[in-house]
């Protein structure tokens, strides 16, 4: 049955070309080292080097591609799923009924909201125990075990939050589930009192880098249902790579095994959520930030519809959790969706719908995309398909998407460009002299995309949008289903922490899924379904597999991602991994007199 749903912006469902999906192994050069100082340099003292860097990252092919002219320019896909007739509902509720904790005895457990919340409520912990247990853990003053997944905590801030939800609780008053629990927030999102760096190692006192003044609407209405932020969370500098490697500061350890890379941008994110420090996270997501390290990391990532949590000055970066388990994922996504009375784009979003228990089921698999993956991955990604239509009742049903190759260059160079504009913005002429040196290359390859190519690369925007409204169209509730990265992990290489490295050819294999959600707009989201043995370093790596929807859909997705955690924790053989540095909260807040609290 068609959706009832109604849109504002939604594409003409047309169908796209059917194109060959070639998928031949970039030619970027790999710099690290020695070769990475020299090629900085030699890119500033010559600027032609930018410009043939751009054309060997294939930016400049997309404006060749014939029959583009015929679709129309879309610079800022906005597709508004508006509310239905006589609906007052602006957000779907969190209340603790629809969020039961786990069975205590589940393998790879995690502590849920839920879990803090009962403790909570019955006296056997508190708050202020919570808080003061992680700051000596997560303090970069402290030198703090996990400190590497954070770039500043607050303590006297992060006390007086949790001393008055314990107070609360103590007079039977609590705001809700999420009153008292501790989460984290990339450092490219404003909360009050915090400075953004995005990744960044300023000067002390540089101008540009100034405490927020006021908390972003999402965060602030976490905050405002009683969740106690404890810091803000790292990130790969500038949010330029999918790696997390931040040389100037120190990378976020990936806790399933400290030899792979957490993924990034939202590393720290990824890193805190491993390690059990707290449940659920806030981050940003252009082109896999937040799902890539919810990939690497084991965890769940959600990347909403575009401007359905806040308008940004971006047409492929959203704001969204990331979670430890599927309910939290489904608690942060709601909770901070309540629309902003000044914020026009954002406050005329409807609210997302749960999917009816009799909805069909339908799962897209794009065969040629698909098939590029690692073979572990294909394999994990094999295992849970039969799970979803042996015992959930999907069907499975393949489906071609054009140009994926060519509309993966449109949006990094998209990426890039919008990453320039960014920083020129907050430092003016001293922008390229901030950064470090992968940088320096990236934006000054980003530098050079001309007006008529960002025209191209709309209009990419638009055939992949219009061929995405025909799919939806002709399997209603479709889900487009893929690996998250075609690959387990990315190891970390001897050396790199020195200075950090590019290695283009990677990175656009590691992105070959996320990015046209980003591109056009769609949700998605990541989940956990299966590890990979190590090729170094000890502990299993995660595999992430991902799910897209029409746009609006989150509750489906979010839906699915709990689907795939009964798969995760009832069906996987050895089920849920905990990494063994995985840190117990609950017994270390145990631990703290409760008078010194």
């Amino acid at each position: 049955m068609a959706s009832t749903q109604r849109f504002s912006g939604y594409p003409l469902p047309r169908e796209g070309p059917r194109t060959i999906s070639s998928h031949v192994e970039e030619s970027n050069p790999v710099l690290r080292g020695w070769q990475l100082i020299v090629a900085t340099k030699a890119i500033s003292w010559v600027p032609f080097l930018a410009k043939a860097t751009w054309a060997n990252a294939k930016f400049g092919d997309v404006k060749d591609i014939p029959g583009l002219e015929r679709y129309d320019y879309l610079l800022h896909p906005v597709v508004t799923p508006l509310a239905s007739e006589g609906n007052e509902v602006s957000r779907l509720e969190v209340t603790p009924e629809l969020f039961p904790r786990q069975p205590e005895d589940l393998a790879g457990r995690f502590y849920s909201v839920a879990d803090y919340h009962e403790l909570y409520k019955t006296g056997k912990l508190t708050p202020i125990q919570v808080a003061k247990a992680l700051i000596p853990l997560i303090s970069r003053d402290q030198d703090g075990k996990y400190m590497s997944a954070w770039k500043e905590t607050r303590v006297e801030a992060v006390l007086a939050a949790a001393e008055a939800s314990t107070k609360r609780y103590r007079e039977g008053k609590p705001l809700g589930i999420l009153d008292g629990v501790p989460i984290g927030v990339k450092e490219d999102t404003d909360v009050e009192g915090y400075t953004c760096c995005f990744g960044q190692t300023p000067e002390p006192g540089d101008p540009a880098f100034v405490p927020s003044k006021k908390t972003l609407w999402p965060v602030a209405q976490m905050v405002a249902a009683g969740a106690i932020v404890v810091g803000l969370l790292a990130m790969h500098e500038l949010g330029s790579d999918v790696t997390g490697c931040n040389p100037r500061r120190g990378s976020p350890k990936n806790w399933n095994n400290t030899s792979y890379y957490t993924g990034g941008s939202s590393s720290g994110a990824g890193s805190a959520l491993c390690a059990g420090l707290i449940p659920i996270a806030i981050g940003t997501d252009a082109g896999g930030s937040i799902r890539i390290p919810s990939s690497f990391c084991g965890v769940y990532g959600l990347k909403p519809t575009l401007h359905r949590t806040h308008s940004m000055q971006s047409s492929i970066c959203v704001i969204g959790p990331l979670a430890a388990t599927a309910a939290d994922l489904t608690i942060g996504y709601r909770s901070m969706t309540a629309p902003n009375p000044d914020d026009a784009i954002q406050s005329s979003f409807g609210p997302s719908i749960p999917p009816s228990p009799t909805a069909k089921k339908t799962i897209g698999i794009c065969r040629e995309w698909v098939d590029h993956a690692s073979p572990v991955v294909r394999d994990s990604m094999e295992k849970a398909l039969v799970y979803f239509t042996k015992t959930l009742n999907y069907e499975v049903v393949d489906i071609h998407i054009p140009y994926l190759r060519e509309g993966q260059w449109a949006h990094s160079a998209w990426a890039l460009s919008e990453a320039v504009d960014h920083l020129r913005s907050r430092l003016k002429e001293r922008a390229l002299s901030t950064v470090n040196h992968c940088n320096k290359i990236l934006l000054a390859t980003g530098s050079c995309t001309g007006a008529t190519d960002f025209i191209k690369y709309s209009q990419m925007r638009a055939l992949l949008m219009e061929h995405l409204a025909f799919l939806f169209k002709k399997y209603p509730g479709l889900l487009i289903v893929t690996p998250t990265s075609p690959e387990p992990g990315w190891k970390v290489s001897p050396g790199d922490e020195a200075y950090g490295f590019i290695d283009g050819n990677m990175t656009v294999r590691m992105m070959m899924y996320i990015w046209l959600a980003n591109s056009t707009g769609c949700p998605a989201v990541s989940a956990p379904v299966g590890y990979a043995e190590p090729e170094q370093g000890e502990g299993k790596v995660p595999i992430g597999l991902m799910a897209m929807g029409e746009w609006g859909a989150e509750e489906q997705l979010l839906a699915w991602a709990a689907e795939t955690e009964g798969y995760l924790n009832g069906t996987l053989d050895g089920g849920r991994v905990k990494p063994k540095e995985w840190a117990d909260v609950v017994k270390l807040a145990g631990d703290v007199k409760v008078e010194s609290s």
